[in-house]
């Protein structure tokens, strides 16, 4: 592959880690995508790294150090006091107190820390197991206990980076990183998520009063008005804008067969989206995020590592990969008979439809939005 062949960034403390029985995230994801990628034989262990777990010090860049003591209680003692929980909500909103409930968000900050530190000269890395995009400063949100995209771009503008560029295709608004950076025009957010979706943010009229693009797209969002966005919408911004680093949440919770959201994507739109930015600026993270179907999840996020290493998926997968699909279960009612496809390949059918009227001033906010003076800025 090269000296500046994609990096993989990954961690055993997901294989066995969950938020509980009843929650979405029990399902294994990150584990799932690691031995699927290895089954395909995609994976040079010398472009795997093991994900650090971030320091106290480290998450308090962006999160409050008392909120980061009360993550290090919760795990400690497995319970939370009514004060903690109030003030912090933890053990609260569907965040609950688990075995890993600190050291597994502090594993996805330092697996998106160390891609940072990566990419510092230019290159690209996957960190399926980041993108926890709603985590607030001092609070828990939305499953998401510490924001380890808003600490990665933290820290390459400590770096000297001057014009970054947040992505987000989950199905929910990336809300945390929005806010986090609302008064720095350093940093442009761009965020396409379901409208009407938890956490009910993102109006395509809310800018945060900075640097933001909001698309918020209806149910049955599918590939052919995706593929609109990213052409007239996403990618002319893209290079008006001219980043110098490019960070993906990729979530995986817009694909049609995903519990939590009511859009239609098959994970081809994931593929021809990474591949379209793929070279729009020296340095690029690729972070997970939503996705609470194992099989849509671990596929799409396997498939977008193929991507960024220019791999044709197979049509039929090879019996290793096919093992580790037939292992998986799942307690809703989609896991108590999977198509065999969710089996045997890796690439969904496209799903087309009529591209909807929601869409042209959608391309018109985009192309409206002013962004900073781009002279004078180095694309180091």
């Amino acid at each position: 592959m090269g000296e500046n062949a994609p990096i993989l960034v990954g961690s055993e403390i997901y294989r066995r880690s969950t938020y509980g029985p009843k929650h979405p995230l029990a399902i294994p994801r990150v584990s799932t995508t690691l031995d699927l990628i290895r089954a395909l034989g995609w994976l040079d262990p010398a472009r795997y790294r093991d994900s650090p777990m971030a320091s106290a010090a480290q998450l308090a860049r962006f999160h409050d150090p008392a909120y980061i003591a009360a993550l290090q209680r919760a795990e400690a003692t497995q319970q939370v006091s009514a004060e903690d929980r109030a003030r912090f909500r933890i053990g609260a909103d569907g965040n609950p107190v688990y075995r890993e409930v600190f050291r597994r968000p502090a594993t996805s900050a330092g697996g998106v820390l160390l891609a940072a530190e990566l990419t510092r000269n230019g290159g690209v890395v996957h960190v399926p197991g980041g993108g926890t995009h709603h985590g607030r400063p001092d609070r828990a949100s939305g499953f998401c206990y510490v924001n380890d995209a808003v600490l990665g771009l933290l820290a390459w503008l400590d770096q000297g980076l001057t014009r970054l560029l947040y992505l987000d295709v989950d199905a929910h608004h990336g809300d945390g990183v929005q806010d986090a950076f609302h008064d720095d025009a350093r940093v442009l957010t761009v965020s396409l998520h379901e409208e009407g979706r938890w956490p009910h943010t993102g109006a395509a009229e809310d800018h945060a009063g900075g640097l933001a693009l909001n698309l918020p797209v209806p149910a049955g969002f599918h590939d052919a008005e995706m593929r609109v966005l990213l052409d007239r919408a996403i990618l002319p911004l893209i290079r008006r804008f001219r980043p110098q680093a490019i960070m993906l949440q990729c979530g995986a919770d817009g694909l049609e067969e995903d519990p939590l959201s009511r859009l239609s994507l098959s994970n081809n739109a994931h593929r021809d989206l990474v591949a379209a930015i793929r070279g729009l600026a020296p340095r690029l993270i690729v972070l997970g995020g939503g996705g609470y179907n194992p099989w849509s999840v671990a596929r799409c996020w396997a498939l977008v590592w193929a991507e960024l290493n220019g791999l044709a998926p197979p049509l039929a997968l090879p019996p290793a990969a096919e093992a580790v699909l037939r292992r998986l279960s799942f307690a809703r009612a989609a896991g108590r008979r999977p198509p065999e496809h969710w089996f045997t390949t890796l690439l969904d059918a496209p799903r087309e439809g009529p591209v909807r009227a929601f869409v042209a001033p959608l391309i018109a906010r985009a192309e409206g939005l002013p962004l900073p003076h781009a002279h004078g800025i180095r694309r180091a």
